[in-house]
Formats: structure tokens, C-alpha cells, sequence
């Protein structure tokens, strides 16, 4: 796992990452609910469903999984064309359904039953690392156990609409992708943040993502963070008339 310079929360940066954070908190309204309370195991399938694709289609996937089998041991053994079958509606089925089987059992394996409960005991950095060394799990999908399901750990996930804010506002540079991200992001804001205020963080820059800062035609004038947003700065300017032009057709 990447890792980013331990003095990062103490750079003006991070002094932009809290305005921003505190701004959309306004905006948004934290502290967020968490959206479901799912156990470890079941956060993990829930959350390799869920890349690349909408959220109600990876619901609906999931619903079907859990309706099919009594526990996800027998979804270990199912043949992997019935799975696939099972997960139709979400992107790239036919790679999905071999890739949940095949990190379940890498789970069963380590841990000698599909339990993740234990990764509450270690700390989030340790249970990252034992998470993300299984192929198929990166950052995001590490993180989004942790923090989304019953574990309540203080993990920040980063998916592309995040990202994309991130990115936008400055807050990371314009090559840096979503893996990387994971950790200057945390980086940015305080070590001692429980896991309610980094779910906030992740909720509320995923929000403005996908309600302001559209990936296209992004709404920079009706935004709570334009004046500290480069790229909507200069979107806006270059949008404004010519006065010039205006005066001396």
C-alpha cells in the first residue's frame, strides 16, 4: 500500500482540505448516516460489485446473491457460470463473478474462514495491508470494508467522483491517480479522525461530485468551493464576455 509524508496534515494543503471538508459539510449535512451495515465479507462482494458500475445495479446484484445462497461459502463452490448469471446487470459480469469467488477464497485461506472480523483488532493501516495483499482488492475496495461496513474503521475510500473533486480543487495533482490518492488524501486531514469524520469525508466530495462537479459541464457556478477550485476559477473566467470585445465591436 502507498503511502504518503507523515507531515502532510500540517501543510496549507491540508488547511485547504478542512475549509473544503467543512464547507460541503455545510452544504451536505454531516454528520452522513452510513447507508447500510453490512459484515465484513459482505461489504467486500458488495463493494466488487459495485466498480464501475451504478449503485442500484450493484444493489440489485447483491440482493440476488444473498437470495440465492444461505452464505457466502456456497457461493465459494457455485459454478461461476450460475454467479455470473446472478450479477448480469452489473459491468463486466463475465470478470466480476470469478474475481469474487477467487478473492473469497484467497480470504478463506488467510483466515481460515470467511470472517473478517478479527481486522477490527489491527491497526488500519495493518488491516489495509492484509486486505490489499489479495489480488482483486485495492485500495478503494480495502478501504470501503473498513469504513462502510459494521467494522466502523477509520479508513478513507476515494472513488472517481471523490477523485474527481480532489483533482479539480487541487487538493492532488492532475496525474495522480485513484490508487495513489488513498493515502496523500488521508494525509491531508487529521491523524486523529474517527471513522464517522472520514465517511463524512469520503460522502462529501462523492456528493458534490455527483450532484456539482459533474465529470462533464460542471456546474462551477453554483458551487460552495469555487473560490477555492483552480479549474472552476478558470472555467468561470473563461467563460465571462469580453468586455473589451463588447465596447469596440
Amino acid at each position: 500500500m502507498s503511502t504518503a509524508p507523515k507531515d502532510l496534515a500540517e501543510t496549507p494543503m491540508a488547511e485547504k482540505a478542512l475549509a473544503i471538508h467543512r464547507r460541503l459539510c455545510g452544504v451536505y449535512g454531516c454528520p452522513i448516516p452510513y447507508f447500510h451495515d453490512l459484515d465484513p465479507v459482505s461489504e467486500l462482494i458488495s463493494s466488487l460489485l459495485s466498480h464501475r458500475t451504478r449503485n442500484a445495479d450493484s444493489g440489485r446484484a447483491f440482493k440476488a446473491l444473498r437470495a440465492r445462497f444461505n452464505d457466502w461459502d456456497s457461493l465459494v463452490t457455485a459454478p461461476t457460470e450460475e454467479v455470473q448469471a446472478l450479477i448480469a446487470g452489473v459491468t463486466w459480469p463475465e470478470l466480476k463473478a470469478p474475481r469474487i469467488q477467487a478473492v473469497l477464497r484467497a480470504v478463506q485461506a488467510r483466515a481460515g474462514s470467511l470472517d473478517l472480523a478479527f481486522l477490527r483488532d489491527m491497526p488500519v493501516a495493518e488491516a489495509r495491508s492484509w486486505l490489499e495483499e489479495i489480488p482483486g482488492i485495492g485500495p478503494k475496495t480495502g478501504a470501503a470494508v473498513l469504513s462502510f461496513s459494521d467494522l466502523r474503521m477509520p479508513a478513507l475510500p476515494v472513488d472517481s467522483h471523490h477523485h474527481r473533486v480532489a483533482q479539480r480543487t487541487g487538493l492532488i495533482g492532475p496525474k495522480v491517480d485513484v490508487g495513489p490518492a488513498h493515502a496523500i488524501l488521508r494525509a491531508q486531514l487529521p491523524a486523529d479522525w474517527d471513522a464517522q469524520k472520514l465517511y463524512d469525508n469520503h460522502e462529501i466530495l462523492m456528493l458534490h461530485g455527483q450532484r456539482c462537479c459533474f465529470h462533464r459541464n460542471p456546474a462551477c457556478g453554483a458551487c460552495a468551493v469555487l473560490d477555492l477550485c483552480p479549474t472552476g476559477q478558470a472555467r468561470t473566467e473563461s467563460r465571462r464576455p469580453d468586455r473589451t470585445a463588447a465596447l469596440h465591436p
